[in-house]
């Protein structure tokens, strides 16, 4: 993983937590050009990003590091709670939003969260982005495309909206008195039939839809 942050204590402090928790940092960057031209050598499975950087904003630095190692998950870790720093960073691609108040352990559960592609926010950013994704799909142009909305079977959409509230599959499999294996089987058919590659996409196809309630 790498860690992008202009501050170099906390950037460090941050890679040697992460590290000491068995995590492997392959590289650290101080703004949005270093974390592009890191990011395309090491294609880092998790950026941990703050959002105050020394030649931008880690929202330019997610789409940035996205363009050049697309499926390097985005989790970031910022000390503003502003509402437009966490849509503009969820819009530019993040997976998920801490706080820097967040303790070690939530840090740490974060990161592994991400690495399994689960979508990750402090509370209360959660409501926000649902909100904002509900706000979107009200909206009179995506209420146009509800034609093309794939059908998903009434099992399909339970599962789904498990999906959405982050449980795994071992945990949906329990809720559902279902296998693990039908249950891993059921979420691949319902992305492809919702043409996403993963848990984050569907989340937000979820959410897009109010399958997250």
């Amino acid at each position: 993983m790498m860690v992008v942050d202009d501050h170099p204590i906390w950037r460090e402090a941050v890679a040697r937590d992460l590290t000491d928790e068995g995590f492997s940092v392959v590289a650290t960057a101080d703004g949005v050009a270093a974390a592009r031209r890191r990011a395309e050598v090491v294609k880092p499975d998790v950026v941990l990003m703050d959002m105050r950087l020394s030649d931008g904003d880690g929202a330019r630095a997610t789409a940035e590091v996205l363009a050049v190692s697309p499926n390097t998950r985005i989790l970031v870790l910022s000390a503003s709670d502003e509402r437009d720093d966490v849509l503009e960073a969820v819009k530019a691609g993040a997976t998920g939003y801490l706080v820097k108040s967040a303790s070690k352990p939530e840090l740490v559960d974060a990161v592994r969260a991400t690495l399994e592609g689960r979508a990750v926010f402090t509370p209360g950013l959660a409501g926000l982005v649902l909100g904002e994704y509900r706000r979107i799909a009200q909206s009179p142009k995506a209420k146009d495309g509800d034609a093309a909305t794939p059908r998903l079977t009434e099992r399909e959409t339970d599962i789904l909206r498990y999906v959405a509230k982050g449980l795994t599959a071992k945990q949906i499999a329990a809720k559902l008195s279902l296998s693990h294996r039908t249950v891993e089987n059921h979420v691949q058919a319902t992305f492809r039939k919702l043409q996403v590659a993963n848990r984050v996409e569907a989340t937000r196809y979820a959410i897009e839809h109010g399958l997250d309630k």
